[in-house]
């Protein structure tokens, strides 16, 4: 069973081209990005992963730049497996 997270205890960090969402004890995940909705790189802590966190970070690079979203090259493996997994759901809800 998959727990979902309470975003209200957790912190949306943001700077030049990464956000960051943390709680108190730990990063939950991270996205750096550049003007264009380029995606340089994207992190989620293992132990919350499939829980949507990267469909967040990604929605909030999308909403900030107003661009569709590209995963730059080279894509890692576990890069590869989100960007198939978000192939149509980042189109169509974010």
């Amino acid at each position: 069973m998959t727990k979902e997270i309470d975003y209200k205890n957790c912190k949306l960090v943001q700077s030049d081209g990464v956000f960051i969402f943390k709680n108190i004890n730990t990063t939950i995940g991270f996205v750096r990005f550049n003007n264009l909705g380029e995606i340089e790189y994207i992190f989620v802590n293992p132990i919350f992963r499939k829980k949507g966190v990267a469909k967040r970070l990604l929605r909030l690079v999308k909403e900030n730049t107003g661009r569709e979203i590209v995963f730059q090259k080279p894509i890692s493996p576990l890069g590869s497996k989100l960007q198939k997994s978000l192939e149509n759901e980042i189109t169509k809800e974010i």
